[in-house]
């Protein structure tokens, strides 16, 4: 009778904890139509591909990237629908941040949305890394981020409201081997915004953290690769297109504005990397020797040692194949080719 009456009381609660959560993520339900958003990154790839849904919904977009041959294709596009400026601006820069944060102000009025997404992608062998390396990828990646938030945030409070998504990664959650600065700096970014969540809670401001695993945004042929460039990239792209493994641009920018509209604390994309994260969690001594294994597979060290390539200039009779064919129409969906 005790365990029946326990049981009976155990449901109810978890009942009743569902049912309130339900009725919080409906409260802070939010509209884009009319909002201000801004979007690091936002020129290509997957930050212009979440530019184009917030477009069709009515956002007021706010572009900030280097490129401004790439930002004003971008903004030429999205002006079909919605009200879209862009910025110059290189967010690894504290003093352009600020500066481009301020403009923004100037324009629009306020800022209800940040969606942190400017990147960068290192792909080879640690032997191949250089301490530059990692801090390229922190300053793209954690700092810019914090530089960015640090500027919105006093608006944001003002108003008591705002929304932050921080674009992390699958690999800021399990480390993975030839992505090791890469991995670094994802890391580093989901501990500063699963942080900044419980820090800014009060103010009304809410912070998404998303770990998306493999995308098909044409982020292959902008990434870095270094030692045995070919051979990296051929098992990068190769990955990277697999329609099993990976997920369309679309689908990513649609789940991540939903989380965003939400007020979700995380967003993992693509079942297999939430799989992957819930087996590291259970399984980490495993997971690790796993990974090691993997690691043997990859290219050695070499080649071009430390100096770089990018995807483009990395390519050779393995990569692109049939496999790839997937990602190189969405490089040209989604931007990559227009610096060219």
């Amino acid at each position: 009778m005790f365990k029946t009456n326990k049981f009976v009381a155990i449901s109810a609660l978890l009942g009743a904890v569902s049912i309130g959560r339900a009725a919080i993520k409906s409260f802070k339900r939010i509209s884009y139509n009319d909002r201000v958003v801004v979007i690091t990154g936002g020129s290509r790839g997957l930050g212009l591909a979440m530019a184009r849904q917030l477009a069709r919904e009515g956002a007021k977009l706010a572009l900030l990237a280097r490129d401004e041959k790439e930002l004003q294709v971008a903004c030429d596009e999205l002006q079909t629908y919605t009200t879209a400026e862009y910025f110059t601006c290189d967010v690894r820069s504290e003093e352009q941040v600020n500066s481009a944060i301020a403009a923004v102000l100037q324009r629009f009025g306020t800022i209800d949305v940040l969606i942190n997404d400017a990147g960068v992608i290192q792909v080879g062998p640690l032997e191949d890394m250089t301490v530059a390396d990692f801090k390229d990828t922190m300053n793209n990646h954690f700092f810019a981020s914090l530089y960015t938030t640090m500027a919105v945030l006093p608006t944001m409070r003002e108003k008591h409201f705002g929304r932050i998504v921080n674009i992390s990664s699958v690999g800021g959650k399990i480390s993975v081997p030839h992505l090791l600065p890469y991995s670094a700096s994802k890391f580093a970014l989901a501990g500063f915004s699963q942080g900044l969540r419980s820090e800014v809670m009060k103010d009304g401001i809410t912070v998404t953290t998303v770990c998306p695993g493999l995308m098909r945004t044409g982020s292959h042929l902008q990434a870095e690769f270094k030692g045995h460039n070919k051979l990296e990239y051929a098992w990068f792209s190769t990955l990277n297109g697999l329609p099993l493994l990976s997920t369309a641009a679309e689908s990513a920018a649609k789940n991540i504005l939903e989380g965003c509209r939400n007020g979700d604390a995380e967003v993992i994309l693509t079942l297999p990397a939430q799989l992957a994260v819930k087996i590291q969690a259970i399984f980490p001594e495993e997971t690790a020797d796993i990974l090691s294994l993997v690691n043997r597979l990859l290219p050695r060290e070499g080649g071009i040692g430390i100096e770089k390539q990018t995807g483009k200039n990395s390519q050779s009779v393995l990569s692109p194949n049939p496999l790839t064919t997937m990602i190189e129409n969405a490089a040209v969906t989604n931007n990559q080719f227009v610096a060219d």
